[in-house]
């Protein structure tokens, strides 16, 4: 575990974390004022790898070959010049930090949006170490600057859990929540004061996971298993690539699953959660690996009524009477199912395909430039 600490005086500005994995959601942008929850578990920390921030350039601006260096294979609106290596945290775990109330930004609505650089200082030297992000449609999260901040390491090491562990655990993501509009006075804890809608999770997972299943296509078409994931990719599949013979096949793969068959092209697979590693099979494959989250794949991948996104907490039936002094507490109806159909983050989709080495073929160019009209279409 690790606390971090101000690197002008040294002060904990942060309680014990242990470091999981970047949340696919970290940047997301979700709907139009939605109020969004905390980003990271309390206890927790993750590391964005890439610079962000301020200072920022437009494509213009970049030279193909940095961008290519950067990781970047198509044009994007800009690149951030910052530096690598920000830190996640969630806002409750932070000590001895004050907001700077003259650095709110310009671009922030409703909130906190952390896009004009550090609006949080360390309380005993003032130094700026961190971004407070709050705003309306955007994760709830502290940012810490990584050249105002050092890690220090306390308490021992903690292994990661083994994926049969996770496995066991069974923390799976469901495909949908309630979202409240920022603002809104809702009644605590019920989902009728809710605007239910597909989980920003799942969107934003699906945005990363389509844009690996293009890669994988080769230009042709791609089947994916039917009910719940055939529901989140097969209308954006069967839009972006043309129909005909030879399909490729993606199956769901992973730990305490069936080995695949010989004809799985492309393997829906889920990442880490504590280390980010990907999952592969024992064996040595040339199916291509599409990462999901692990609660998103688990979701996916468990068999039985806890997979089902179509009717969750429905009531049990149940025989005899109950003990004297039990009230009922399952007369509220079952939570209601969005009604409109699946969307993946077209952000989440933009930023994974840019950074896949195959969006050089003119074929998932041409989709890439033509996202708008995909967007428009509702596939995406």
């Amino acid at each position: 575990m690790f606390v971090f600490a101000c690197a002008g005086c040294g002060s904990e500005l942060t309680v014990p974390l242990s470091q999981v994995a970047l949340p696919v959601h970290a940047h997301q942008v979700y709907g139009n004022g939605a109020q969004l929850p905390v980003l990271m578990e309390s206890g927790t920390f993750a590391v964005e790898p890439e610079p962000s921030g301020p200072p920022w350039r437009r494509w213009a601006e970049i030279h193909p070959d940095e961008a290519v260096a950067r990781g970047i294979y198509a044009p994007v609106h800009a690149l951030s010049d910052g530096a690598p290596g920000a830190i996640v945290i969630a806002p409750g775990d932070a000590r001895g930090t004050v907001l700077i109330p003259e650095n709110r930004g310009d671009g922030n609505c409703c909130g906190l949006d952390g896009a004009a650089g550090p609006n949080v200082a360390c309380m005993e030297c003032a130094l700026p170490v961190a971004s407070r992000v709050d705003d309306c449609s955007l994760w709830q999260a502290m940012w810490l600057d990584p050249n105002a901040v050092r890690r220090v390491p306390v308490g021992g090491v903690t292994a990661p859990l083994t994926w049969a562990e996770l496995t066991a655990e069974g923390k799976g993501t469901p495909p949908f929540e309630p979202i409240a509009d920022w603002g809104s006075r809702v009644k605590a804890g019920h989902w009728s004061h809710h605007q239910w809608s597909w989980s920003p999770r799942w969107e934003a997972a699906a945005g990363r996971a389509l844009a690996h299943l293009l890669a994988a296509s080769e230009g042709r078409p791609v089947t994916v298993p039917g009910g719940l994931a055939g529901e989140v990719f097969q209308p954006a599949l069967d839009s972006m690539l043309p129909a005909g013979p030879r399909a490729r096949h993606a199956v769901l793969a992973g730990p305490g699953r069936p080995a695949p068959g010989a004809d799985a092209d492309i393997l829906l697979v889920p990442t880490h959660p504590q280390t980010g590693d990907v999952w592969s099979p024992a064996a040595d494959a040339t199916a291509y690996l599409v990462p999901l989250p692990f609660g998103v794949w688990l979701w996916l991948a468990r068999p039985g009524p806890d997979s089902t996104a179509r009717e969750p907490d429905l009531p049990v039936p149940a025989s005899g009477g109950l003990p004297d002094g039990v009230l009922r507490d399952d007369f509220d109806p079952p939570a209601p199912h969005p009604h409109h159909l699946f969307r993946a983050d077209p952000e989440a989709f933009r930023h994974t395909l840019v950074r896949l080495p195959t969006v050089s073929s003119p074929w998932l160019r041409e989709i890439l430039d033509r996202l708008t009209q995909h967007q428009r279409a509702g596939f995406i």
